[in-house]
């Protein structure tokens, strides 16, 4: 894998999704982005914690991992503000209070094996209520976009969990169990990169970021299907962080345009 070209990638996207990040709440699919931009920061804070216990891109890591607590709490207290209905408030209040633990235990100590494996259990509450408010959004919306910019953002989830998982597999985190985690997840991955690519309203901007999202999925799952458990080495865990960055924010992107069809 050829690390040059994806330090360089990575450095032109800004290692940031939050960029594309609007201030408020414009409509209901830009709730929808939001709502499944929570999810992937569900992942990509439990991938950063990961990353850090192991050493691995140390200083992007805590990058990541600073940036995403940020943009996921500016981002809940603006679809708490924004739902619709008391359904999809009282979701974003329960998901108050899992992220509140969640977060806790990702500022709370030094980064560790043992609170790592707490993480990682956290982190499925906040995916799980994340979820549940992304699908009430979609619902509320009612149109045929709304599941294209659900589809869309859960590709970037996806993208963040399989790369957690990578790294948790290396640290003997329930190997068997993360190891099925990303045969789920990259089965579900290639199936929605189809879904995306031959659905009537993708433009011709859409296709042409999902032609570098198949190009960098090359790369990454190549990384992943190099993964030997224990014997996972620093230089090939740095190449999977780095190519879930990149594929990250290719798939934002093709989030953001999808929420930005008025159907």
């Amino acid at each position: 894998m050829k690390r040059r070209a994806f330090v360089a990638c990575a450095a032109a996207a800004g290692m940031g999704v939050g960029l594309r990040a609007n201030a408020q709440i414009a409509d209901l699919n830009d709730a929808i982005n939001k709502a499944g931009r929570q999810r992937m920061l569900s992942q990509r804070t439990s991938k950063a914690y990961l990353a850090l216990v192991q050493k691995v891109e140390s200083r992007n890591a805590q990058q990541v991992l600073d940036r995403s607590i940020a943009l996921f709490e500016r981002q809940l207290g603006e679809l708490k503000a924004f739902a619709p209905s008391p359904a999809i408030r009282a979701t974003y209040e329960s998901l108050e209070g899992a992220w509140s633990a969640f977060r806790n235990e990702l500022t709370d100590a030094a980064p560790g094996k043992e609170e790592a494996a707490r993480v990682v259990k956290l982190d499925a509450t906040v995916l799980a209520l994340a979820n549940q408010g992304t699908g009430q959004y979609e619902a509320a919306s009612g149109k045929p976009v709304g599941r294209l910019v659900n589809i869309a953002g859960r590709q970037r989830m996806l993208s963040q969990r399989m790369a957690k998982f990578y790294l948790a597999t290396a640290m003997q985190i329930d190997p068997t169990g993360s190891t099925a985690e990303i045969g789920k997840s990259r089965t579900e991955f290639v199936a929605a990169l189809e879904v995306l690519r031959n659905a009537p309203e993708a433009t011709a901007q859409i296709r042409q970021e999902l032609v570098l999202a198949d190009a960098q999925w090359i790369f990454f799952n190549r990384g992943l299907q190099r993964l030997e458990g224990a014997g996972a080495s620093p230089a090939l865990m740095s190449d999977v962080f780095v190519a879930s960055e990149n594929l990250l924010a290719i798939m934002d992107r093709v989030t953001g345009l999808y929420s930005e069809i008025k159907s």
